[in-house]
Parts: structure tokens; sequence; C-alpha cells
């Protein structure tokens, strides 16, 4: 089926929040092998954690971030395929894939934990939330009338 003239603008917006979602997956990854701002994060908040205990919550920020990650990557891949295939319920599922993801975003960013500062660095929290510009950018094109 041919993806209608109107959807196109939607698809090109998905396609940038599919890129800026794989940016955001990458990050913590080149964050963890270069200068490793995540673990100086935790190490700052809590001063009397072993390095051990702070690798050991590294570990487990990289597994979490990346397990978003994915599965906002498959979320901005079907979404794009029910978009261009013309699917009724594409616009309704593309909204609630929007606010879920915004909301997970959204956490990663504020949420403070138990030394008063956010679980995440700003680096990474505002990482995760770049793809959320490009998702309501294609969702307001998917309920914008032809």
């Amino acid at each position: 089926m041919t993806t209608p003239h109107h959807e196109r603008p939607a698809i090109g917006a998905m396609y940038a929040g599919l890129a800026l979602t794989v940016a955001a997956l990458i990050v913590p990854l080149a964050d963890h092998a270069t200068g490793n701002v995540l673990a100086d994060h935790i190490r700052a908040g809590y001063p009397g954690y072993t390095q051990a205990r702070i690798d050991t919550a590294v570990t487990t920020y990289l597994v979490y971030l990346s397990v978003v990650g994915a599965l906002g990557i498959a979320c901005w891949l079907a979404m794009i395929r029910a978009v261009k295939a013309g699917k009724r319920w594409a616009r309704g599922a593309a909204t609630a894939i929007f606010v879920a993801g915004t909301g997970v975003a959204l956490v990663d960013l504020l949420v403070r934990d138990t030394s008063g500062d956010t679980g995440l660095p700003p680096l990474l929290g505002w990482a995760g939330i770049l793809p959320c510009l490009a998702g309501l950018l294609a969702v307001t094109l998917l309920w914008r009338r032809s």
C-alpha cells in the first residue's frame, strides 16, 4: 500500500525519532567507555559506596537504559511500518506510545533518588528527552488533517 501524502512528514519525524533513540542508547554506553559521568554521578551521591557497588549500580543503569532504548527502537519501527501501511489504529497507538515514552523519559530526567540528587546525570536524562521531541512532532503531524 502506498503511504498517503499527508503521512510522509510524520514518517520523517518518526525516522528522526528513531535516530535520536539510537543516539540516546549509544550515549550511556559511550560514556561508560570514556568519561563515565554516570559512575561519577553515583559516586558523588553516595560517597560511602565501594567501587564494586558503584560498578554494580552503573551496570544496572546501563541494562535499564539499554532495555528502554531497545523498546523505543522497536516502537519506532512498528509505528513507521503501521503508518506506512495506512493502519487505522496507528494514530492512537503512536499517541499512547508517545505518552508512555515521554513519561519514562521524564522520570529518568527528574526523579530524585535517596541521595537527594537525580538518579541519572543530566547528560543522560536529557539524551532520553530528545526522542520525545520527535515523537511530539510525529504525533502532531499524524493527527493533523490532510
